[in-house]
């Protein structure tokens, strides 16, 4: 009896992992996310609103986390890959219906790769976490990362921006440019909306790019000294 329940102990604790509270939300997010998508295109406020739902999801695992001494790298790596994943379907979506599609397309790549480049590096350093950027000499970089509040507004300036993009479109293949430009000419709360996410829209951008660049960097120093050692 005593054996036996020694065997179970190693599958009860990956089993406790996996049930900690933000994973469990996490979770949540991956099947709300699956249904706001399928209904998209049949209702476009009731997907905005879930996918916005998922989104504040978001903050709040990792609150729990914190809160109940729940970090965990599988619900870091589970928090990553479902953000990634929502924002590329999103972005999929938008390049169906705007032109040029292109765009979104790039930035599809854009932020896909600077993430996964991002984490790659951070395991070639042996860091915790890919927001651990104390020693980079980029100070948007370290603002990004380093503040909490700045990193939420350009976060959520990117994801309503895109939703307003999803929403205003009343056509399919229309113009990006156009759409944008309209919008900001309004002089309503859209335009205001619009203009506040534009902002933050374009630091993240550049924060992505800056990304991408110090994780390549940090990959081509560690072939480097992987070559140098005999």
């Amino acid at each position: 009896m005593a054996k036996s329940s020694k065997k179970l102990t190693p599958r009860l604790r990956k089993l406790s992992v996996y049930l900690y509270i933000p994973n469990i939300i996490g979770y949540a997010r991956v099947l709300l996310n699956c249904y706001a998508f399928g209904i998209c295109f049949s209702n476009k406020w009731h997907f905005s609103v879930l996918y916005f739902i998922s989104f504040v999801c978001d903050a709040i695992d990792g609150w729990c986390a914190r809160k109940f001494n729940q970090v965990s790298t599988f619900g870091a790596v589970l928090d990553m890959v479902t953000d990634r994943i929502s924002t590329a379907s999103l972005l999929a979506i938008l390049s169906q219906v705007y032109r040029p599609g292109l765009v979104f397309v790039s930035l599809l790549a854009l932020d896909i790769g600077s993430h996964w480049l991002q984490m790659y590096s951070t395991f070639l350093t042996g860091k915790t976490s890919h927001k651990d950027v104390k020693d980079s000499t980029n100070w948007l970089f370290k603002a990004y990362y380093g503040n909490r509040i700045f990193m939420g507004y350009c976060c959520v300036a990117c994801e309503v921006l895109y939703l307003i993009l999803f929403l205003i479109v009343d056509t399919q293949s229309e113009s990006l440019v156009d759409v944008v430009g309209s919008s900001l000419q309004q002089g309503s709360l859209l335009s205001i909306l619009v203009a506040l996410s534009l902002f933050g829209w374009a630091i993240k951008q550049v924060v992505n790019v800056i990304q991408m660049k110090t994780a390549a960097d940090v990959c081509v120093h560690y072939d480097i000294e992987k070559k140098q050692k005999p």
